[in-house]
């Protein structure tokens, strides 16, 4: 009976009336929507009241002013029990009323989202990754085809559950774009190899800037961000997690990025569980036979694997030096740092006066760490 007194007042507006008059029936219809909308989902109806109530809201859907389907929309947004079909139509409204319902709505499953973010407006994008509840499959949609600005909502949401290959395709699509790659690299669920990519995309924009162009030119420009990149990586390895090394190891050798060199630096820096996992992974032998080599195998047995991942003979030599100054470090039988393994690296080829392409190498690694402990050295002192 409430219901049927409510549905003839809401169509007793006359077209003579003024507009002042107008304006309040509709702040006065906004008031008895919300109300009934509430009594909806809040009070214990009869089963023909509760239809009948549902009748009116469905009604309602069509009423001229949008202040009546906004007030709807928030008495029913975060409700389980609010009719599926006025939600449904809500979702699809004009953006200040489909706004509540897309950020709030349980009743909005992964395909219902999936198909929202699909249509590619940004606003509604946004919304959908800033829901209090993410799954992974919407995370996944939205990291496929989600603007810059609905990416970087999403990786700021702590109830968002995203996915190591979503990490890789937002880094994949928007790491070009330095406000995507700092909320990126900020974020600790970041995979590894993620990380990787972003180094790269970062030295391939600083080598083309006008600016670094002019002052090196193109090919000491290219020399110098490979090698800023391969240190940065190094540094890389030292937060990722033993777990995460499978996925950073096969990325960097599907880019060409796991050479000698490189290798040849991680063990100067003291990174074996990082060497062990790239010998498992290059030799295909068991981690438990590979571990148990590295931490007290003889030098011909270790000869011999070094030679099953392609290390060519004149490495040996210094990977063995450096793994054993190692070792006794873990053991606690020594203390040692990268200058000194290095140098002692470097005593292995003849010293400083070492001539090549691998003596080279690693008096870089050697200069690089005497430049580093000079500079903490330096600001321990102006500290101090």
């Amino acid at each position: 009976m409430v219901v049927s007194h409510f549905l003839k007042w809401i169509y007793t507006a006359k077209v003579s009336e003024r507009a002042d008059d107008l304006q309040r029936r509709v702040i006065e219809r906004a008031a008895a929507a919300s109300a009934l909308a509430r009594a909806y989902i809040n009070a214990d109806l009869p089963f023909e009241d509760r239809c009948a109530a549902e009748a009116a809201l469905t009604l309602l859907l069509d009423d001229a002013s949008s202040k009546v389907r906004l007030a709807i929309a928030e008495a029913l947004s975060m409700s389980d029990h609010a009719p599926l079909q006025i939600i449904s139509a809500l979702a699809s409204d004009q953006p200040e009323v489909a706004s509540l319902v897309l950020a709030r709505s349980p009743l909005l499953t992964d395909a219902d989202l999936i198909d929202r973010v699909a249509g590619g407006q940004k606003a509604t994008q946004k919304l959908i990754a800033d829901r209090a509840r993410v799954s992974m499959a919407v995370a996944a949609a939205i990291a496929e085809i989600g603007e810059p600005e609905a990416c970087a909502t999403l990786l700021a949401n702590s109830g968002a559950d995203i996915a190591s290959l979503s990490f890789r395709r937002i880094a994949e699509r928007h790491g070009h774009l330095p406000s995507m790659r700092e909320a990126l690299i900020s974020d600790a669920r970041l995979p590894a190899d993620c990380r990787h990519m972003l180094l790269i995309k970062l030295g391939e924009t600083l080598k083309c800037s006008p600016l670094v162009l002019a002052l090196m030119g193109r090919a000491r420009a290219e020399r110098v961000m490979r090698d800023a990149c391969v240190k940065a990586c190094v540094t890389l390895i030292e937060g990722t997690r033993q777990e995460e090394h499978t996925a950073l190891i096969e990325h960097l050798r599907l880019r060409g990025d796991l050479t000698a060199s490189f290798i040849i630096r991680t063990i100067a820096h003291g990174k074996v569980d990082f060497f062990g996992s790239a010998l498992v992974a290059l030799s295909q032998q068991s981690e438990q036979r590979v571990r148990a080599l590295l931490a007290g195998g003889h030098d011909v047995a270790l000869q011999a694997l070094f030679r099953s991942v392609g290390l060519a003979a004149a490495t040996h030599a210094i990977i063995l030096r450096a793994l054993k100054i190692w070792r006794e470090v873990a053991n606690g039988k020594r203390l040692a740092g990268v200058q000194e393994v290095s140098w002692l690296m470097l005593k292995e080829l003849g010293g400083q006066s070492a001539e090549g392409d691998l003596a080279g190498l690693v008096k870089s690694i050697h200069l690089d760490a005497l430049r580093e402990n000079a500079r903490g050295h330096a600001l321990a002192i102006a500290a101090a």
